[in-house]
């Protein structure tokens, strides 16, 4: 059984040794589960958000890019056990002087758990058209005291600390409206918001389908698509919070699709994703 009383920051998890083969590796542990933080971590799944921030990482530290990222996609192809190592092998697709493609491919004994795709670039001067760009609520004006904090919360979400703007909303605090989720967020050691927070704050909540009724159907991630619009910075992100925006597009055939925007205070967009899950069979159904 994974051990949870000890706090691994989200640093020390992207922490990798390197392997004989030039490939990377570092183990899950057991406090990124997605399942109850009062069950053990086995009762729940590594935790995507997780994954996706070390497949970012691993694709820069394993292959030495120094551009920014720009997207990410990644595609979870089975759970990885907790606390045992997994293997990153990144490979370079295409180097450029202006576009970087890479990929990388995530295995624990020997078993392909999850796997991603990374553009990285050089940015330009060009003039800026952004839709988007929307201010948030203040953060100050927002109750510190709605979390989602609690027996019942995934073990991820103690890294996290959350405001929310007219929620929590889960088990039915939408019924009948969209299935919209506001929140303010930041990892909860504070550290600066930079990419791999990014790709872990994009997906640290609950579906959004989980706000329109109080019997959620329990449903699991198989693909996550990052775009990452404009850099974090100490200006845009103050000690590290920014403000998200989850939204379900769409529920039918058994799968949903859902999608988060994250803004910084200043109204600037910062990274765009959009993930589908599919939903499980539910014994007797």
């Amino acid at each position: 059984m994974s051990d949870v009383q000890s706090p691994v920051s989200l640093d020390a998890a992207l922490a990798f040794q390197t392997l004989a083969d030039g490939g990377l590796s570092a183990p899950v542990p057991g406090h990124f589960s997605n399942g109850p933080s009062s069950m053990p971590p086995e009762k729940g799944f590594p935790f995507g958000g997780l994954l996706a921030a070390m497949c970012a990482r691993s694709m820069r530290e394993g292959l030495g890019l120094t551009a920014a990222l720009r997207s990410l996609s990644v595609q979870y192809l089975s759970a990885a056990a907790f606390d045992e190592q997994v293997a990153f092998r990144p490979r370079l697709l295409r180097g450029g002087r202006n576009v970087v493609y890479a990929a990388v491919e995530a295995e624990q004994d020997g078993r392909m758990t999850h796997h991603a795709t990374g553009t990285y670039g050089l940015d330009a001067s060009t003039p800026a058209v952004s839709p988007l760009h929307n201010p948030p609520p203040p953060l100050d004006s927002l109750n510190p005291g709605a979390t989602i904090h609690g027996p019942m919360a995934p073990h991820f979400s103690r890294h996290v600390d959350y405001r929310f703007d007219g929620g929590p909303n889960i088990l039915g605090g939408n019924a009948g409206k969209a299935a919209v989720e506001r929140t303010w967020m930041r990892m909860s050691d504070r550290r600066a918001l930079d990419e791999v927070g990014l790709c872990y704050l994009l997906d640290a909540l609950y579906p959004p389908a989980w706000t329109l009724s109080k019997t959620p159907a329990p449903m699991t991630t198989v693909d996550l698509r990052i775009d990452v619009l404009n850099d974090p910075t100490p200006e845009n992100a103050p000690d590290g919070w920014a403000f998200f925006e989850f939204r379900m597009l769409d529920l039918s055939l058994g799968w949903t699709v859902d999608e988060a925007t994250a803004w910084g205070a200043d109204g600037v967009p910062l990274a765009l994703s959009r993930q589908r899950r599919k939903l499980l069979p539910q014994r007797g159904g």
